[in-house]
C-alpha cells in the first residue's frame, strides 16, 4: 500500500494545520490508520488513529486540540491550539494486509509541521 501525505508546515503557536493521507490500496484491509510523529532526539510517538471499527485514539498531549476522521481510503488530522511542542516530522501511519492474511505496518515518508512562537 502506498500512503500520499500532505499537508505539513509552518505555523504560529495558536495556529491550525490539516494534515491529509491517502492510501492507494487494492484487496487490502485497512485495521488502523492515523499519525504518529517524531521529534528531534525523540522516539516516535502515536498522535492518534483510527481502528476498523472507526472507533479514535488519541495521545493524551493532543486530546481536544487534534481531531482524526477517515473517508474511505484518506485519513485527516485537523491540528487546532497548535503549540511549539507539537514540532515534529508527522508519519502516516497504516496496519493492514491482504483480506485473511497477515497485517502489516506501513508507512508513510514524513510530513514536516513546525510551530513558531
Amino acid at each position: 500500500v502506498n500512503l500520499v501525505e500532505s499537508g505539513g508546515g509552518l505555523v504560529q503557536a495558536g495556529g491550525s494545520l490539516r494534515l491529509s493521507c491517502a492510501a492507494s490500496t487494492v484487496r487490502f484491509s485497512i485495521n488502523a490508520i492515523g499519525w504518529y510523529r517524531q521529534a528531534p532526539g525523540k522516539e516516535r510517538e502515536l498522535v492518534a488513529r483510527v481502528r476498523k471499527d472507526r472507533t479514535p485514539d488519541y495521545a493524551d498531549s493532543v486530546k481536544g486540540r487534534f481531531t482524526i476522521s477517515r473517508v474511505k481510503d484518506t485519513v485527516y488530522l485537523q491540528m487546532n491550539s497548535l503549540k511549539i511542542e507539537d514540532t515534529a516530522v508527522y508519519y502516516c501511519y497504516c496496519l493492514g494486509g491482504i483480506p485473511g492474511g497477515n497485517d502489516y505496518d506501513y508507512w508513510g515518508q514524513g510530513t514536516q509541521v513546525t510551530v513558531s512562537s
